[in-house]
């Protein structure tokens, strides 16, 4: 990518400030978080679970003087199977397209190895760069200064900033930061236009957020869903949607469908509501679960559920 335009000076006539910013980090650091606050409206997943982002989800914030394209990247992580090395491509692969690469960094959290291994692929990035923590709103075993302090060294930043996305704290400061940073240009999406996600990837994913929410230990890691079938009937103002949730051991399979089918029918309850407010219909969810054995350690199969560099 060569270097970005300069985002100095007075735009030309019929021009706003437009660009693409990638929000790149360790996992669980708030980046999804942050993303649904700039955009106003839940477009990306969030668990307290690794890999919840398994997508370079794109949400458009339009305003009057400028349009951002927000780049919400899966957290970086040492890799255990191929799903994790497609992960950690996609999310490296979305710091040669941008023009703001932002350094995430959970303020309630020491600054370790990790922070410092993803911050060398930011500082090699031509992009300009922002430092932003994150969680201002929990508390902090230390000031938050002296995490500032620790995170500065990482990189040459062009700014910082601090923020709480379920507060909402400088969450505008944080648009505004960025913002100043990119080109003039065009505006790339329609200005309605809240995230270039297909249909079919955000009602699989919203599903996925469910059954992440209801399961531990290594179910979330194993779970993947398919959207099988959307039918709408305008008469009746109903969608149909039939899901395919994918797991890789029988068991694994046995625990979600739960007691007398008690799990599967709380996922669907759980998921209904935000497929509901995204199709704009009532919602009938026909949901399977299926075994795809050991399907993280095959790319063909990861690439069928588009994570990764498949998305």
């Amino acid at each position: 990518m060569s270097e970005p335009r300069s985002a100095r000076g007075s735009m030309p006539r019929g021009e706003v400030r437009s660009g693409f910013v990638a929000l790149v980090g360790r996992p669980n650091a708030g980046k999804s978080t942050l993303v649904n606050a700039l955009a106003g409206e839940k477009v990306a997943i969030v668990s307290d679970k690794p890999q919840t982002t398994r997508h370079r989800l794109r949400a458009i914030v339009d305003t009057d003087e400028a349009q951002v394209v927000f780049v919400d990247t899966p957290g970086l992580h040492k890799p255990i199977d191929a799903l994790g090395e497609q992960l950690n491509r996609a999310a490296l692969r979305a710091l040669a397209d941008v023009d703001v690469a932002c350094l995430v960094i959970d303020s309630t959290k020491s600054v370790g190895e990790g922070d410092r291994w993803v911050a060398r692929h930011v500082a090699s990035a031509h992009a300009r760069k922002v430092l932003v923590l994150t969680k201002a709103d929990l508390r902090h075993p230390a000031p938050i200064e002296d995490r500032l302090a620790a995170a500065r060294g990482l990189a040459d930043f062009d700014d910082e900033v601090v923020v709480s996305a379920l507060e909402g704290f400088n969450v505008e400061g944080f648009l505004a930061t960025v913002t100043r940073l990119l080109p003039t240009g065009p505006r790339f999406f329609p200005r309605d236009m809240a995230t270039d996600q297909p249909l079919e990837v955000m009602l699989a994913e919203f599903i996925r957020e469910k059954v992440l929410l209801r399961t531990r230990d290594e179910i979330p890691h194993a779970v993947g869903v398919s959207i099988e079938d959307v039918r709408l009937d305008k008469k009746k103002g109903m969608t149909t949607v039939v899901a395919a949730i994918h797991v890789e051991r029988e068991s694994q399979k046995g625990i979600i469908i739960g007691a007398g089918g008690e799990g599967i029918r709380a996922v669907g309850t759980d998921s209904r509501a935000d497929l509901e407010r995204l199709l704009g219909t009532k919602v009938f969810l026909d949901l399977q679960v299926r075994v795809k054995k050991d399907w993280r350690r095959d790319a063909t199969q990861i690439e069928r559920f588009g994570y990764g560099e498949g998305s």
